[in-house]
């Protein structure tokens, strides 16, 4: 098989489009069918979120299975990837420096989210009211689907997307740039249920987890921020419930 040319690349190859293709359409289409489900049934206890956390977690590692053996089939090195590290020291500042940050935002979030009246939290909090965990076993459960989301996602994204787009863009000025907005865009579309705010604070989001992806040259920062953001949301949606003010 030709692998991928290492640069100046025009066309990408049709196993790339169709995942770019997974990424951009189906993934939104899936997440938006999802959550109208979810939303439409007046009750969701607790072996609905223990489907959904459970699927969930067996397709996205499906999927980054397929994306990880077509990339390395194409000749993607796991540098492109952002799946080596070269100054252990460097990145593990980074990665914590990053991780505090984007965690205390979304714990300062949350706590003003909660604070606001009930009719006024928006659609996207009454999507997470439904799925977020209750019980103990919920919870484990829900701790490694972020896991599952931040590593996977980030491979997605910041690693296979980012790489795609940086190699066909390579012959052009500021084709790193380009390549971190494209592969935030994807990402943010992929995010399509959670509506437009959504939608806008995940590209930002993205921008920012690629830009430490840049800057760094590993996708290791991003994935702790990532599943520290998502671990912070589930637990302290579950402590406000068993703590209510």
């Amino acid at each position: 098989m030709v692998p991928f040319p290492a640069v100046n690349a025009i066309m990408i190859p049709w196993d790339f489009v169709l995942i770019l293709a997974v990424l951009g359409a189906v993934i939104p289409w899936r997440g938006a069918v999802r959550v109208r489900r979810v939303l439409n049934r007046p009750e969701f206890g607790t072996s609905d979120r223990l489907s959904l956390y459970g699927t969930t977690i067996a397709f996205q590692w499906l999927l980054v299975a397929i994306v990880i053996w077509r990339a390395l089939s194409r000749g993607l090195r796991l540098e492109e990837l952002g799946l080596t590290t070269s100054d252990p020291w460097r990145i593990i500042w980074i990665t914590v420096t990053l991780t505090v940050l984007l965690c205390s935002g979304q714990l300062a979030s949350l706590r003003r989210i909660l604070r606001m009246p009930y009719r006024e939290r928006g659609s996207l909090f009454h999507i997470t009211e439904k799925i977020m965990p209750r019980t103990t076993t919920e919870t484990l459960l829900f701790a490694a689907l972020a896991c599952t989301a931040g590593l996977s996602e980030e491979f997605l994204y910041r690693g296979f997307v980012f790489a795609v787009f940086a190699r066909m863009l390579a012959s052009l000025p500021f084709s790193i740039p380009i390549a971190a907005v494209l592969s935030s865009i994807w990402f943010a579309v992929a995010h399509l249920y959670q509506g437009r705010r959504g939608i806008a604070t995940t590209f930002v989001v993205g921008i920012v987890f690629c830009a430490v992806r840049v800057w760094s040259g590993s996708l290791v920062p991003s994935i702790a921020a990532h599943i520290g953001v998502d671990l912070i949301a589930g637990l302290y949606f579950k402590f406000s419930l068993e703590n209510p003010k």
